[in-house]
């Protein structure tokens, strides 16, 4: 994009009217906090509603399976970003891709909102996937193109969009999941189906006036003898899938387990042909490749973090529905409420860390350093969840304060890593592969829960203390090895701090 079309999309976006900031961030705060809203609720009671029996509402499915199919489904939705922003970059602009991404992924909870079968279940998460692929990345990417490079304001608008997506993350369990719970699952990711609705009128309603020309550029786009060759590559492709799935299924080779091992496998193999193709490419230069080294660990360290992290919707959520007392305080408590203890803490502990970074100046960690604080808090939230089980047996039900401490040293391990990386990747992505790179950061995720489908299949009440004993240790252990190591990545980093 050039100077000049960058200042033209400034000078379209009315510049004031929400907070200061431009009024296009009124459109991208109410899209994305319905957005998550509609995810994180759907999330809250998914697990449930898929192991539950017939009589009470649920589809049968066995737990163990349940818990790999949900560790699969958080990947594809990471894998799929980079699908998201091709399209954009290439086809539509962000502006379009997220409107058809909000419209695939309410089509995905309209299809759940309806009793149906295992099938109707895949169907919804194919919808959402890609849905949430097409969304996701681009409607930051739109909150970016508000602002000029100089503009003050930057930052604190991004602060302020993060806020919507946690704010929506938090009312979602709360809401929806009561409902899905206390009512009818169905009834549940209806209220879903309606969170993104909601959040697709607020955007066409305000998207003309708010944000004027941002997000309609589309920054390399194909011509026509690109998007000739593209879609006979696409639709050849797709046909292929469709028919080797098909003959796969019904011969009973592609069986849910053997489709759980593919993504698992891939969520190893695709960012390792990243790292292998930005190393080797001749547009990195050895100052960027060094750095490229330096990334490495730091990759390794947020697979394992988001491993931990992201258990919080499976196994920790298993936890809240079988092995919780949830008459607290003379209340009973739903068991999907504990999945908003994540947003809720991070809500009240942003600014904090905000604030103790900039307060600390040059004195703060390095970026190794707080990966390594990231995964020693990371490992102590699982670590804390043998007590309960040493103290007691496996048998009783445990107060839910364990869960709420849990949840607790997972945040704080989250934002020592979490927005340290963002910032980490930008700093040492090859100027070449400045988006790619920020594509491998999310695809940390993806392969940590690509990994998680595997390891949650092991999670019983009488393997408790192993479990979480092992995978908290490990974690530990990398923390422990990272910090050791940190001195060296920071040699690799190359100026980079």
């Amino acid at each position: 994009m050039s100077f000049k079309d960058k200042d033209s999309i400034i000078k379209s976006v009315p510049q004031t009217g929400f907070f200061g900031h431009p009024k296009g961030l009124f459109t991208l705060f109410f899209t994305e906090f319905w957005e998550r809203f509609s995810y994180y609720g759907m999330r809250a009671i998914l697990l449930y509603y898929m192991y539950y029996e017939l009589s009470k509402g649920g589809l049968g499915i066995d737990q163990a399976t349940a818990a790999s199919i949900m560790a699969i489904y958080g990947s594809l939705v990471y894998m799929s970003g980079i699908i998201g922003g091709w399209i954009a970059d290439r086809l539509f602009g962000t502006t379009r891709t997220v409107f058809y991404g909000g419209i695939l992924i309410m089509l995905g909870h309209i299809v759940l909102s309806f009793p149906g079968s295992v099938t109707a279940l895949f169907i919804s998460m194919g919808l959402i996937v890609i849905g949430t692929g097409l969304l996701k990345p681009n409607v930051s990417s739109i909150v970016g193109d508000l602002y000029s490079d100089e503009d003050t304001r930057r930052d604190s608008g991004f602060s302020i969009f993060y806020m919507g997506i946690n704010l929506g993350g938090l009312l979602a369990p709360l809401i929806i999941g009561t409902v899905g719970q206390e009512y009818n699952f169905h009834l549940g990711f209806g209220l879903a189906a309606v969170g993104m609705l909601l959040g697709l009128i607020v955007f066409m309603v305000t998207k003309k006036k708010n944000l004027g020309l941002a997000g309609s550029h589309v920054p390399n786009p194909l011509t026509q003898e690109e998007k000739k060759r593209t879609f006979t590559i696409i639709g050849i492709g797709a046909l292929a899938i469709i028919v080797l799935g098909a003959i796969s299924i019904s011969t009973g080779f592609l069986t849910i387990d053997r489709f759980i091992f593919l993504i698992s496998i891939l969520g190893i193999v695709i960012p390792t042909l990243y790292f292998i193709f930005m190393y080797r490419s001749p547009k990195t230069t050895e100052v960027e490749r060094s750095r490229l080294i330096a990334y490495i660990p730091l990759f390794i360290a947020a697979m394992m973090f988001w491993a931990i992290q992201e258990q919080g919707s499976i196994i920790l959520a298993t936890y809240a529905d079988q092995r919780t007392d949830l008459h607290f305080a003379g209340m009973e408590i739903k068991s999907s409420w504990f999945q908003s203890l994540n947003p809720l803490f991070i809500v009240f502990l942003a600014p904090v860390f905000a604030w103790l970074w900039v307060k600390l100046g040059n004195s703060q960690p390095s970026t190794p350093k707080k990966f390594s604080l990231g995964l020693f808090f990371a490992g102590l939230s699982f670590i804390v969840m043998i007590v309960p089980a040493y103290m007691n047996g496996t048998d009783s039900l445990v107060s839910p304060i364990w869960l709420v401490i849990s949840f607790f040293l997972v945040v704080l391990g989250e934002l020592c890593l979490s927005p340290v990386g963002l910032s980490a990747t930008t700093k040492l992505a090859p100027a070449a592969f400045s988006a790619q790179t920020m594509s491998l950061w999310f695809l940390s995720n993806a392969s940590a829960q690509a990994i998680n489908a595997q390891i949650v299949k092991l999670y019983k009440p009488e393997t408790e203390i192993i479990y979480f004993g092992v995978i908290g240790a490990i974690s530990i252990l990398l923390g422990a090895i990272l910090y050791w190591m940190s001195p060296k990545i920071q040699t690799f980093m190359k100026g980079v701090r």
